[in-house]
């Protein structure tokens, strides 16, 4: 079988995660839905994505147990159907219950099956490129709801939000249910051919551990709090990320500090590809410690810009900060593989993930903190204790060993 073949599945899986992480550009999203609904206090709204990323750990759990039952097929369709009828709900809303629902919940759900159903399937693939496949895979996850984010925000004057949310959810549909026939796991053949180049691999285990054994062993929750550590310190940078724009270059232009604000999420993709190329270069260890010091580097660099109000450091800082942050999704799943094993992949996988129930309150408290002190550096100050808590949890990780 031509080697090359596998690409086919990887392209696929990214134009697929590509419109799945729509659900991302919320605050995009939400402005016009906001503008016309001023009685919906933000808190509110805000809600929405909250109730969206809890359902999106969700259904990615649920179609990780469901994996070895079902054709990643029927996965990928339910997902479909859920962002259509969730989208056409959302075009429909006259109160804040049908937005929970259409976007909260059924969106949610709609990303996190989609999500894992491409990770569990595409990720086997490439036994030999585990870091970089998973880099690949959600680059498209991150920069959707940038690209797609600017589009909808673009098209806002020719025609109404309901309008394209109606239009948002025929286009999901369409792609996420195209994708259903063409992405699906490997044969067990086609998967040995791949590994030949990895056998002689030491950073790769050949073990598999069941959900259970996995989260027994204390690498797992020194890396679960690792993941939290980091995605909840960047989660607070970016809820605050358009205030220090303002902050350093008060008399900036909206449209401006989009754009600056936009550079974290192309980075951050950007980022997912180089880390998870890292990993399978440099391994686990080191790509986490470089994580962390590059993420030290990005807020040390903020800091200099408020200080000196700079907004030529703030550009250097998020660009850094971007890179950073994607470097935690793609280890999320290369080390998930790598320790545990391709079997119960799917499973383990949407474990993990669930890190960002936790992580998003970093966005919250960072809000709080910000209202309380009426600084930026406050923030900028935990932020460096959650990294070099982070950093610790890196250096205690040791692969771990069936049955101890």
């Amino acid at each position: 079988m031509n080697k090359t073949n596998r690409w086919i599945y990887a392209i696929a899986g990214v134009i697929v995660l590509l419109f799945a992480g729509l659900i991302y550009a919320w605050s995009v999203l939400s402005s016009p839905i906001a503008a016309e609904f001023t009685s919906w206090s933000k808190g509110a709204l805000s809600l929405t994505f909250t109730l969206a990323m809890s359902f999106f750990c969700i259904g990615g759990l649920v179609a990780g147990l469901v994996a070895d039952k079902v054709r990643e097929r029927y996965i990928f369709i339910v997902s479909a159907v859920l962002f259509l009828i969730g989208f056409e709900l959302v075009s429909m809303i006259s109160s804040i219950g049908m937005l929970y629902l259409g976007f909260g919940v059924l969106a949610g759900l709609g990303a996190g099956c989609s999500y894992n159903a491409v990770m569990g399937s595409v990720t086997k693939w490439f036994p030999d490129k585990k870091g970089l496949i998973s880099g690949i895979l959600l680059m498209g996850f991150g920069i959707g709801a940038f690209i797609i984010g600017k589009v909808y925000a673009g098209l806002l004057g020719s025609f109404g939000w309901r309008e394209e949310f109606k239009a948002l959810g025929i286009i999901v549909f369409a792609v996420i249910f195209i994708g259903a026939f063409i992405v699906r796991k490997p044969t067990a053949e086609e998967q040995k051919a791949y590994a030949v180049e990895d056998k002689k691999s030491e950073k790769s285990t050949s073990e598999d551990f069941t959900t259970i054994e996995m989260v027994s062993k204390v690498s797992f929750w020194l890396y679960f709090v690792y993941a939290i550590l980091l995605s909840a310190a960047a989660l607070a940078l970016i809820a605050q990320a358009s205030g220090i724009v303002t902050e350093t270059a008060p008399a900036l232009a909206a449209g401006s500090i989009a754009t600056i604000v936009g550079l974290i999420s192309i980075f951050n993709g950007i980022g997912r590809v180089i880390f998870g190329g890292l990993y399978d270069k440099l391994g686990q260890k080191k790509t986490m410690l470089l994580n962390c010091g590059l993420f030290l580097v990005s807020v040390l660099i903020n800091i200099v810009a408020i200080n000196s109000v700079s907004l030529p450091l703030v550009v250097i800082g998020f660009i850094f900060f971007g890179l950073s942050y994607g470097g935690v999704t793609p280890t999320n799943s290369a080390y998930i593989m790598d320790f545990y094993g391709v079997k119960n992949y799917p499973v383990n996988f949407s474990i993990i993930n669930l890190n960002l129930l936790l992580a998003s309150f970093g966005g919250t408290l960072a809000g709080m903190i910000y209202d309380m002190q009426g600084t930026y550096l406050s923030i900028f100050m935990i932020m460096i204790g959650a990294i070099v808590l982070a950093t610790i949890c890196t250096l205690l990780i040791k692969r771990p060993a069936k049955g101890k």
